[in-house]
């Protein structure tokens, strides 16, 4: 930072010299005192750079080593009450460990989420309860609908079969193929019409919805493990706190 403000003062020296050659004493006196007083701003400006610099690293690593969290960022701490209800579960009722997943069937990130889910009910057979609840978000168009068909198929008690029809075809999302799925997976097609157009169903999907604003839910897929909303999706992560979960519970 000093070279270059050192090497204009030392070229207004040169030049000074150069004059004093051809120049009375007084002229080349004030050329001198001229450059010196160039001389001590520039020192005077690199210290205050240096100054502003070293401000700005503070600044910096503060900043760094605080470290905030995002603020969409669930509190793995809080535990809310969730209301089970009539959403469709896997497992046993007694089960030490709830799952609840808040999921959007035109959502790509929950389509993947269905292994995950699948992953864990077969780990813990005896242990794990998990519950599924709706909530369709605004843009994807078809997600509505499709909650509809997977509640009006609970109340044949084919819900999974038709949740897995669904992420199983995202792309192919209709409402003649919510009828055609539901004669392959034996549902009366009569009475599964009529109920994907009833209150009742639609009633159902609001109130998923409205617990979801309650719980803190911000997208989907989102899981809550016996009421604490994880920071992370992974099998090894659910698998820790279920784990921990089932021991802290025997014991």
């Amino acid at each position: 930072m000093k070279a270059p403000f050192r090497s204009i003062a030392l070229l207004a020296a040169g030049a000074a010299l150069t004059l004093s050659a051809c120049a009375d004493p007084q002229a080349v006196g004030d050329i001198k005192a001229s450059v010196d007083r160039i001389e001590a701003s520039q020192k005077d400006m690199v210290t205050k750079i240096e100054a502003l610099e070293k401000s700005n690293k503070e600044m910096i690593a503060k900043a760094a080593a605080a470290k905030p969290a995002a603020p969409n960022a669930p509190d793995p701490n809080k535990k809310y009450d969730i209301n089970i209800g009539n959403a469709p579960c896997k497992g046993p009722a007694n089960a030490a460990v709830t799952i609840a997943e808040w999921s959007d069937f035109q959502c790509p990130f929950c389509s993947q989420a269905k292994d995950l889910v699948h992953q864990i009910v077969d780990a813990y057979p005896k242990d794990v309860r998990f519950c599924f609840k709706n909530y369709p978000l605004p843009f994807h168009p078809n997600a509505m609908p499709a909650a509809k068909a997977a509640v009006a198929a609970a109340k044949q008690g084919k819900f999974f079969e038709m949740h897995d029809k669904l992420f199983e075809n995202q792309r192919e999302l209709s409402p003649e193929n919510y009828v055609k799925w539901a004669g392959e997976i034996g549902l009366n097609v009569d009475q599964f019409k009529k109920d994907m157009e009833s209150p009742e169903v639609a009633a159902q999907i609001t109130s998923d919805m409205k617990e979801a604003g309650d719980v803190g839910v911000r997208g989907t897929p989102s899981f809550f493990i016996d009421g604490k909303q994880p920071a992370g999706r992974s099998f090894e992560l659910y698998k820790s706190i279920i784990d921990e979960s089932i021991k802290n519970k025997k014991a």
